[in-house]
């Protein structure tokens, strides 16, 4: 199978979050997209933060066709799942949706009802859907894991994972937030990538990869457009 690439071109300028978000709400970077120029600001749903400086260790990124690696991680989410989560515990009858996430990213703010959305469609068709948040709760106090347990409280559907030692990112190639692995009943990677193209604002989204590959996925065809570019916030890395 041919893989469609589709390649977004990052913007300049991107903003650090870090001096602008706030620890204790979720609108801290909500309020700081409203400082930005108008004309940044309307374009702000097509803006991509810089590559990221991945680690040094960081494995192969697991493509479309890898098989997805396995993992067990906390759960902060006590109304969603067990103490512990594992990938095999996250992939229904029909496969799953794992995302890297986190809770200051503006990227995943502004797209919380559509993820909500694509994690009640997974469970309604059978498939499983786990956040995880890989960020490093030094340097961003807002991700630490009473943070997250914060943030689960809040009407969170689904297991919210807390990847202290960021291997499970590693081991995946994650690079943004939000980004989404689909993975099929057998464990297999069939797409990676975006939820759609415009994660801040949903009045500018024209498409919907994620969801078109999870209708693909279910019908049993072959994934037309396995593997897109992330748009988001770089993970947050230790080093």
């Amino acid at each position: 199978m041919r893989e469609a690439i589709q390649r977004m071109r990052p913007m300049l300028g991107e903003r650090s979050w870090t001096s602008i978000h706030n620890t204790n709400s979720l609108e801290g970077d909500s309020k700081s997209a409203r400082a930005d120029p108008p004309d940044l600001l309307r374009s702000c749903s097509r803006r991509i933060e810089s590559p990221p400086s991945l680690p040094r260790h960081m494995a192969n990124s697991i493509e479309p066709g890898s098989n997805a690696p396995n993992f067990e991680l906390p759960n902060a989410n006590g109304g969603s799942g067990q103490a512990t989560v594992s990938m095999t515990d996250a992939i229904g009858d029909n496969g799953g949706v794992i995302m890297f996430t986190c809770n200051h990213c503006p990227y995943v703010v502004g797209s919380e009802p559509r993820i909500e959305q694509i994690a009640q469609k997974a469970r309604e068709n059978g498939m499983g859907f786990i956040g995880i948040n890989s960020n490093d709760p030094v340097k961003y106090e807002s991700d630490s894991w009473d943070n997250m347990v914060k943030r689960a409280s809040k009407g969170m559907s689904y297991p919210y994972l807390h990847d202290e030692d960021q291997k499970v990112a590693v081991s995946y190639g994650a690079e943004r937030t939000p980004e989404f692995y689909l993975v099929s009943s057998s464990g297999t990677v069939v797409y990676r990538g975006r939820m759609d193209d415009s994660p801040r604002d949903p009045s500018h989204v024209s498409t919907s990869d994620l969801s078109d590959a999870i209708d693909e996925l279910l019908k049993g065809e072959n994934i037309s457009n396995s593997r897109t570019e992330s748009i988001g916030c770089s993970v947050k890395w230790k080093m």
